[in-house]
């Protein structure tokens, strides 16, 4: 007899965490977004929706001629939106950054370009948005049946960080938490184990970065680590591991070691466990909001609401969120 497949079960997402983040962000006022060449139909809606919900007021950057044939073809009402001309990608995504330096918009948003693209002209030495911070990503997941969103960094921008640069990345994600409201930020520092072992780099990094915490190097959270996936976000894991810590079984910001575990971490979440990413880089003057062409509305909009939150944060309190 053959052999019958199991169905799949039916996931029915509530979206939860990100419906809460839209709306704490439509609390405050939009904010001015540079929209790096917004080519395509995905990128013109999302600008469209999130300036409906007053999450952002959009320019539009780009090839004129090109958006609004793409919004003609479509039937996107972009009138109301102002427009810089741009020819090619490059000067797209330099024009925004361009817009941010002269106080005109308050973050980037990615359209149809690449991301390498918009970065190259993010991080250009001169005429770039560089700080003395590390630029960072971060993913903010909306993860069903998880009472809280989970912030996994950096799985998109630094391959193989060092310690230096690890400790600018557990900053960058706990200015991100406390932007978005988490009354206490707990950071797991991730490893394969939860002991420190010399033969595996990750778990003395580890160790390090939480030593630092303690030394006043890295503020505003508490940090444990080395501490594996199952030991940091769930109790009975910890609790069998008799780990006690205020980080084990509960963190909220989850550092992965290099981006490859992260990427694969992340996306194990999204595909496996239906799992929604909101995508910000951090570290430079203003968010940088990446989204992506697969992304459900909801998780581009939820980007639109992390980078205006996080706008929201330094109007108020600059300091708090460094």
């Amino acid at each position: 007899m053959p052999v019958l497949e199991a169905e799949a079960p039916v996931r029915h997402k509530t979206h939860e965490r990100f419906q809460s983040l839209l709306a704490r962000a439509q609390s405050h006022e939009p904010i001015t977004v540079a929209v790096a060449h917004p080519c395509d139909k995905v990128s013109l809606e999302s600008v469209i929706e999130a300036a409906n919900l007053r999450l952002i007021v959009p320019i539009l950057v780009g090839p004129r001629d090109r958006i609004q044939k793409v919004a003609a073809m479509h039937g996107l009402d972009i009138r109301k939106f102002e427009m810089i001309d741009a020819e090619y990608s490059e000067q797209s995504a330099t024009k925004a950054v361009e817009l941010v330096r002269e106080g005109k918009a308050e973050a980037v948003m990615k359209g149809s370009l690449h991301t390498d693209e918009l970065m190259a002209a993010v991080v250009k030495r001169d005429t770039g948005l560089r700080t003395a911070r590390r630029i960072s990503h971060c993913f903010v997941m909306d993860v069903p049946g998880h009472d809280q969103p989970l912030v996994i960094t950096d799985a998109a921008i630094n391959i193989a960080p060092d310690l230096k640069a690890k400790a600018d990345i557990v900053q960058n994600a706990i200015g991100l938490a406390r932007a978005l409201g988490a009354r206490e930020v707990r950071v797991a520092i991730l490893s394969a184990m939860e002991t420190v072992n010399p033969d595996v780099p990750s778990t003395v990094e580890a160790a390090a970065l939480c030593k630092m915490a303690d030394r006043g190097q890295i503020t505003g959270a508490v940090l444990d680590g080395p501490l594996a996936l199952d030991n940091a976000i769930s109790p009975k894991a910890a609790e069998i591991k008799k780990i006690a810590s205020p980080v084990a079984g509960r963190a909220n910001v989850l550092v992965v070691p290099d981006l490859e575990a992260g990427n694969m971490l992340a996306k194990s979440l999204s595909f496996l466990a239906d799992a929604d990413a909101a995508g910000i880089v951090l570290g430079a003057k203003v968010p940088v909001i990446l989204t992506s062409r697969a992304d459900e509305e909801v998780a581009r909009l939820a980007s639109c609401a992390v980078a205006q939150l996080l706008v929201a944060a330094r109007r108020q309190a600059p300091a708090a969120i460094q």
